[in-house]
């Protein structure tokens, strides 16, 4: 492996990276806006996604002697290292297959290059549960999907690096397996633990639709195209996010312990839950091991009064021991919001079907009254799910004012709802906007954080095709 200390640390362009006389495969993949479901994805919940505008370039060439070597033209803008390079043998366990602890060491002892383990995971991926040949590979990055705003960097990333791989290696893939693998990657080589809804969308999005997905793990709908003048519209609160952070794996956490007490009220043993966890089938569990398919009022009438509010990891784990999720642990220690974060993809699931029925009859109706309110009630249900999010856990100062100063500017302004994207605590805040005049009024928003917390922020506004469709 190489120093990190001798590693060149400036940006060079393409041609310098890859040289002459190579192949190089190209893909690229979209972000992603959250426009409602956002967490409550790994609860089994449906979800609305849309692909944005902004996208991340993944450029790879072939190597034949061992190593794997990474390059990304934005590392200077967020203090990465700017040119990884990595040797295959000590990624490889005894049977010479790629061992995803031993990456995540590897990676830990690079300086500033979690970046890369996103590239290195799907290469990794790849060769492990598809045994694709690989003996190594150049991969140059460029991306205008800004890391750390909820938007999806790292999925997009992966995504695009997938495809390239795929291409370069002549692999076929079935509709969501390029993406499944990609959150294999982030699960098990960077050990953040994400859902499946960024990765379909960057892959199977199509420009000004929301990808409808129910998440029990991958039920695709079909796209659901975009009502005339309604427009969503991100806003980046400047407060940076992290899949892999603490309150998101807290929050997660939580959500399987109340799943847990509710399925021993159903009369499971802790040796169903521990053998759905270890095998990964929740066929024979009830409501399928997924939350989401609780209806609201069977959740209020039969386990909401079991559901405590805080609990102990301590206490939980000596009665009921596991949960169904293999990708988190129970910290003893820790105290979780067990009712608000199990709560939270049981009514996430409801608001979000009767979301997509609002924003589906806005293309039948013409009458201004009646499309007004209307979206009122969309965008209700959009302050709802951020009431939530926060009652999760996931919220932020910064995120509420935002939220807060959306509903306050109101619809008078062509604002109808508001609410934060994705994984919660920072990131992008997501507006339903009317018209040009409520993208006008959401680019003011913007400029009133810029002169109050001393930032611009990014303000994401359009659409384009994921990755599949970019072929």
């Amino acid at each position: 492996m190489t120093d990190p200390s001798t590693q060149n640390e400036t940006i060079m362009d393409k041609d310098r990276f890859f040289g002459t006389g190579r192949e190089i495969w190209q893909a690229s993949a979209p972000g992603r806006l959250d426009v409602m479901g956002g967490i409550a994805d790994y609860s089994g919940s449906l979800v609305l996604e849309m692909p944005i505008h902004e996208a991340t370039h993944v450029h790879f060439a072939l190597r034949d002697d061992g190593i794997f070597r990474f390059h990304s033209a934005i590392a200077t803008q967020h203090d990465w290292q700017p040119t990884i390079e990595i040797a295959l043998p000590p990624l490889l366990d005894s049977n010479g297959k790629p061992d995803y602890n031993a990456a995540q060491t590897v990676l830990q002892q690079q300086k500033n290059a979690r970046w890369a383990g996103y590239v290195l995971g799907c290469a990794l991926v790849l060769m492990r549960e598809k045994q694709a040949v690989l003996k190594g590979g150049d991969f140059f990055v460029e991306s205008k999907v800004p890391p750390g705003k909820g938007v999806s960097a790292s999925a997009a990333l992966e995504v695009a690096t997938m495809t390239a791989l795929t291409k370069a290696l002549q692999m076929d893939m079935r509709n969501t397996e390029l993406p499944e693998l990609c959150q294999k990657a982030e699960n098990l080589v960077v050990g953040a633990p994400c859902g499946l809804m960024d990765q379909l969308t960057c892959y199977l999005g199509k420009q000004n639709h929301l990808l409808p997905i129910l998440c029990q793990p991958a039920d695709l709908h079909p796209p659901q195209k975009l009502p005339p003048d309604v427009h969503f519209v991100g806003i980046d609160s400047g407060v940076k996010h992290e899949v892999s952070g603490k309150q998101y794996t807290k929050t997660r956490t939580a959500a399987f312990m109340g799943y847990s007490i509710i399925a021993e009220l159903e009369g499971m043993s802790i040796e169903d839950l521990q053998q759905a966890r270890e095998t990964g089938d929740r066929s024979a569990l009830p409501y399928r091991g997924y939350l989401a398919n609780i209806l609201t009022s069977d959740y209020e009438l039969n386990y909401r009064e079991h559901m405590p509010k805080h609990l102990p990891g301590r206490l939980f784990l000596q009665k009921l021991q596991t949960t169904i999720d293999a990708i988190t642990e129970i910290d003893p220690d820790e105290i979780y919001a067990v009712r608000a974060c199990a709560e939270h993809p049981i009514y996430e699931n409801s608001d979000v079907s009767l979301f997509s029925r609002r924003l589906e009859a806005l293309h039948e109706i013409r009458e201004i009254e009646a499309r007004r309110e209307l979206l009122v009630l969309a965008g209700g249900l959009m302050y709802e799910s951020h009431k939530r999010y926060s009652e999760s856990g996931l919220g932020h100062p910064v995120t509420d004012q935002l939220v807060k100063q959306a509903k306050d500017t109101g619809p008078a302004a062509g604002i109808y709802g508001a609410r934060i994207t994705g994984g919660g605590c920072g990131g992008t805040v997501c507006l339903l906007c009317d018209g040009q005049k409520g993208v006008d009024s959401a680019v003011k928003l913007a400029d009133e954080m810029a002169r109050k917390y001393g930032h611009k922020p990014m303000v994401f506004h359009g659409s384009s095709d994921g990755a599949l469709h970019r072929q």
